[in-house]
């Protein structure tokens, strides 16, 4: 039977000690309010001690009491959110009392009494307010009872039996708040009126300093990272990197640009801060169009002509920032934003050397009879003309070798030629009127024109022109100069003669794409804007022309015509073509009209390039794509028959199509070559006649049109292969059959046992 008065008896200890418990409480309470103060330690030690509302202690449960009445004094005065080493930061006298667990104090307290000791509320019942760092923990002798947030605690005295819990009063909604201390700033006292005033105008949404949404942006960015301090200024002084920024910009010119588009603020004249945040705005806007134009070009290839496409390559306004004013140099880091080819390189030495002859007194060929050399032949010696211009003309050319001579002699006359092919007069080496004409143009302004532009052009063209995993192969043709140079490891490694397309019409475009594949024993697919402008014409007049010709007359699946000529020795590609799909349908190589290569002018081909030797062009090109394979001429032409044979790149290799009308050869000479489809002349036009930023709105040309002719457009009498029915055929359109595919240039194997003409592929 259970033993109800031992449990009573439990109870009513319990109930006991609560009411001590609540009595105690509002005893310390009273004493604590009433009892006035001694000593600064006291207010030091009172101040420190959180002390709960009586409203918020919970009333006590049976886990609140410990079965041990001989348990340690309680920890009741530390709050849940005080750190050990908060306490030890404190200085409070007069004990030396330090702030750990009651069982480990060396300092014993006085023994409680037994209605104390059987309370112990737990910390996280008591509302306490939240600590500040030791740092700013008062002195005992000085201590702050005024504010709203409580210093942290002091290290507590031991408790005696009659005051168990003693704490200080709470902190009073009354008391003032302390204002909010402002963040320490970055930016040096001498810059912070330059900083607020660059923080105003970037503010301001009418601030027109930057033309582009972008580079504004990132200009608010960059500012404000660092506290809108001035990089090019301080303390009212140019800066490494502000004076690197202007001494790129004033010798803009040696790149070709015009240093007038990047105007410099007068830094020596800003001394108010207003003058120097507008003068730092200012340079960075001209350093980032300088940034933009010696990378992307002054004008977009697309107000040039509609047959040029390169990849864009836009600069990063906040890279730009982050680059330029962090480099040691800001000037060779702003400087590297223009072309890093070696070619451009030259061309701005060129530059260089061609205004070095412009200075000094302007040398002028007097008018005078016309002066001719004529070389020595078997019976006849040399004939060399005397006149007293010749000294100036030498002087004029640049000819150092028998400066003061008066005769006309071989090495003037070469002279004379050159600078004709320089200025597209005929170069026959005599200086006639015309000439001299030429000659008499200051500072020989046209070399000087030439030269810029065709730095210009080299704007467009990518950064990397070759392929990293293949040692930087690359293919360069060069359309005025009418050469393919296949590149490799920085240096030529295969040179051969080219024809180019007419001028007009049937310009080459201009374009980077890569190389994908070579066909050996091509079939023509004839493109549509010969078919519409040149063989439908034909047709009309003999409807048997295309037979004769040895084309072949289809309709593709939509109903248009398809005309083309089978794998041949007398196909119009030759035996090899070389394919790199892009928008302008055209490609390189061979042709049976060689005798075309024994010309120096050779613009003669509707678009596509013919390449003079495509066997060894092969061969190496398959050489850098398959070094393992050991191609060689001999064994591409042992594929010569009558299907077609793919052979496939592992490593796609760059073609870059080019238009160069000055260039510096392997000599070191400079060479000017004639502007067959006038684009030095258009480039001109829009530099000279269009000023600055107006010269980058892109243009919309009308691309070409590459719309096949329809079916109504026959003449009877035509003969349409395999046509029973009119739109019979199913076979691939026109960019199937050109490139296998347009845009999957890799043809499929054939099956065995198909007919002949059908592709066979060959991958590595």
């Amino acid at each position: 039977m259970r033993d109800c008065s031992n449990n009573r008896r439990g109870f009513d200890r319990v109930l006991m000690a609560v009411a001590a418990t609540f009595l105690t409480v509002s005893a310390s309470s009273a004493f604590a309010q009433d009892t006035p103060r001694s000593s600064a330690s006291e207010l030091a030690i009172d101040a420190a001690i959180p002390r709960p509302e009586p409203a918020n202690v919970p009333p006590p449960t049976a886990s609140d009491f410990k079965p041990d009445t001989t348990a340690a004094l309680p920890d009741a005065a530390k709050p849940a959110d005080v750190k050990p080493a908060d306490v030890q930061a404190t200085e409070a006298k007069p004990t030396d009392a330090k702030p750990t667990d009651a069982k480990a104090t060396d300092a014993k307290p006085a023994e409680p009494s037994a209605t104390a000791k059987a309370v112990e509320p737990k910390p996280a019942d008591v509302a306490t307010a939240p600590a500040t760092k030791p740092a700013d923990a008062p002195k005992a002798d000085a201590p702050k009872t005024d504010t709203a947030v409580a210093p942290p605690a002091a290290a507590p005295a031991p408790a005696t039996a009659t005051a168990p819990a003693a704490a200080p009063a709470p902190a009073t909604a009354a008391a003032p708040a302390t204002e909010p201390v402002k963040a320490a700033s970055n930016v040096a006292a001498e810059d912070q009126p330059v900083a607020d005033k660059l923080r105003d105008l970037l503010a301001n949404k009418s601030l027109r300093s930057f033309d582009r949404k972008n580079e504004r942006a990132a200009a608010e960015k960059f500012y404000s990272a660092r506290e809108y301090a001035p990089v090019f200024t301080k303390a009212g002084k140019l800066t490494d990197a502000g004076k690197g920024v202007i001494a790129r910009l004033k010798d803009a010119a040696a790149d070709g640009l015009d240093a007038s588009d990047y105007p410099v603020p007068d830094f020596a004249a800003a001394t108010t801060p207003d003058a120097l945040a507008d003068a730092e705005l200012k340079l960075a806007a001209s350093m980032l169009d300088y940034a933009r134009q010696a990378q992307s070009g002054r004008m977009h290839w697309s107000q040039v002509s509609a047959d040029i496409l390169y990849p864009e390559h836009p600069i990063d306004p906040a890279e730009v920032f982050t680059n330029v004013t962090s480099a040691k140099d800001a000037s060779a880091a702003l400087d590297s934003y223009n072309p890093p080819q070696k070619l451009y390189k030259e061309l701005k030495k060129k530059l260089a050397e061609l205004r070095g002859q412009g200075d000094g007194p302007v040398i002028t060929i007097a008018d005078g009879p016309a002066l001719k050399y004529v070389p020595a032949r078997k019976k006849q010696a040399a004939v060399e003309m005397d006149d007293p211009r010749v000294p100036d003309l030498r002087g004029k050319l640049g000819v150092t070798e028998n400066a003061d001579s008066t005769k006309y002699d071989a090495t003037v006359a070469r002279a004379v030629e050159r600078f004709q092919s320089s200025v597209d007069l005929k170069p026959t080496g005599v200086l006639d009127e015309r000439t001299v004409k030429a000659l008499n143009n200051p500072k020989r302004d046209r070399q000087i024109d030439t030269v810029i532009v065709n730095m210009e052009r080299w704007r467009w063209l990518p950064r990397q022109l070759g392929a990293a995993s293949v040692g930087n192969a690359y293919v360069i043709l060069n359309i005025p100069d009418y050469t393919l140079k296949v590149m490799q490891n920085g240096a030529p490694v295969w040179t051969t003669r080219v024809v180019t397309g007419k001028p007009g019409q049937h310009a080459t475009p201009l374009l980077t794409e890569t190389m994908k594949y070579i066909t050996v024993n091509p079939t023509w697919n004839v493109p549509p804007s010969i078919i519409y402008n040149e063989y439908l014409p034909a047709l009309q007049q003999d409807p048997t022309v295309l037979q004769r010709m040895g084309l072949k007359l289809e309709r593709n699946r939509d109903g248009s015509i398809h005309i083309s000529q089978p794998p041949g020795e007398a196909n119009a590609l030759g035996r090899i073509r070389f394919n790199f799909p892009n928008k302008f349908l055209v490609y390189q190589h061979d042709t049976p009209d060689k005798y075309l290569f024994a010309k120096d002018e050779r613009a003669f081909s509707h678009g596509c390039m013919r390449v003079q030797n495509p066997d060894q062009y092969a061969s190496v090109l398959l050489n850098i794509a398959e070094p393992n394979q050991h191609y060689t001429p001999e064994r591409i032409r042992s594929m010569y028959g009558s299907s077609e044979v793919d052979l496939k790149f592992p490593t796609p290799i760059p073609v870059n199509i080019t238009y160069q009308t000055a260039f510096v050869d392997d000599a070191g000479k400079l060479q000017i070559r004639r502007d067959v489809y006038g684009r030095d002349a258009t480039m001109l036009s829009l530099l000279k006649n269009s000023r600055g930023k107006d010269l980058e709105t892109v243009v919309a040309h009308a691309q070409p049109s590459y719309a096949r002719p329809s079916s109504s457009s026959l003449p009877a009498g035509v003969n349409v292969a395999g046509d029973n029915s009119g739109f019979g055929s199913s076979g691939p359109n026109f960019f199937e059959r050109l490139f296998g595919g347009f845009g999957q240039p890799e043809p499929q194997p054939a099956r065995r046992g198909q007919a002949q003409q059908q592709r066979r592929v060959i991958t590595r």
